[in-house]
């Protein structure tokens, strides 16, 4: 098997959720260019059938889309379900469906923080519940769940007024490390990837307001591009990652590298 064959994904079935745009698009893009099936879906459903039609004209592979809540177990086994039936399996699994608020502590609804906490923790398990039922019966799968760099600690109020994405950020990474200690019985590789700061519907008005101050403490000086994500996910979707488990990658320009 040469190098690159590693990298391959002909024949697997990955679902990614939040895929119409932004990092999901992205991801997506990245599963079809290796040959993958992909499964795109959201609470958008038109967003997800434009990225569903654009990678199988521009990859010439299969896929579909679908509508889905993630904080809401009957569409979350809907898709799965669907995803069995369309092809026969689920091989990856990318858990990228996100939501954010920003509001200082005293001031954010409570109504907004259960959301965040739905689609960012609930959401996340829910996907990785069902898809993992199809993964242990056929004895592998790749789990990736996104997860943040501000999900390591605090942050700057000026920068990122965040908690509770930062809660369930990091939420998100102790489980993805715990279910990697779970599964990897099953041959189930369970990791994470924590993106620093990319443009995007989420992060723009963070950027707008304190990009100064992020590309000051970001060693490489940029934000994250259009293609600065699809490395680390396809390996870990891929067999070139066949003996990692339970890690967190950050993709972050080294802001995390820092103090």
């Amino acid at each position: 098997m040469g190098v690159f064959d590693l990298f391959r994904l002909d024949g697997k079935t990955a679902i990614v959720t939040g895929g119409g745009r932004g990092l999901g698009a992205q991801i997506a893009e990245a599963f079809a260019e290796a040959g993958a099936n992909v499964v795109i879906c959201s609470r958008r459903l038109e967003q997800c059938q434009e990225k569903s039609e654009e990678l199988k004209k521009n990859f010439g592979i299969d896929s579909i889309a679908l509508a889905c809540d993630v904080s809401k177990h009957d569409d979350v086994k809907k898709v799965v379900d669907e995803t069995v039936k369309q092809f026969g399996t689920v091989d990856i699994l990318v858990n990228n469906s996100g939501a954010t608020w920003g509001a200082p502590v005293l001031d954010m609804p409570f109504e907004a923080w259960q959301k965040v906490i739905n689609v960012n923790i609930t959401g996340t398990y829910l996907m990785s519940r069902e898809a993992g039922r199809i993964m242990i019966n056929q004895g592998s799968g790749k789990i990736i769940n996104i997860a943040s760099i501000a999900g390591f600690g605090g942050t700057n109020p000026e920068v990122m007024n965040t908690i509770g994405y930062n809660t369930s950020k990091g939420a998100v990474i102790t489980f993805t490390k715990d279910l990697a200690v779970k599964w990897g019985q099953y041959n189930i590789h369970v990791n994470g990837i924590a993106p620093g700061f990319f443009p995007s519907k989420m992060s723009n008005a963070l950027i707008e307001k304190g990009g100064d101050k992020i590309l000051a403490n970001t060693p490489l000086k940029r934000f994250g591009s259009n293609e600065d994500l699809k490395g680390a996910a396809l390996f870990l979707a891929s067999r070139a990652s066949d003996f990692v488990t339970g890690e967190i990658i950050k993709v972050d320009g080294g802001s995390s590298a820092y103090a």
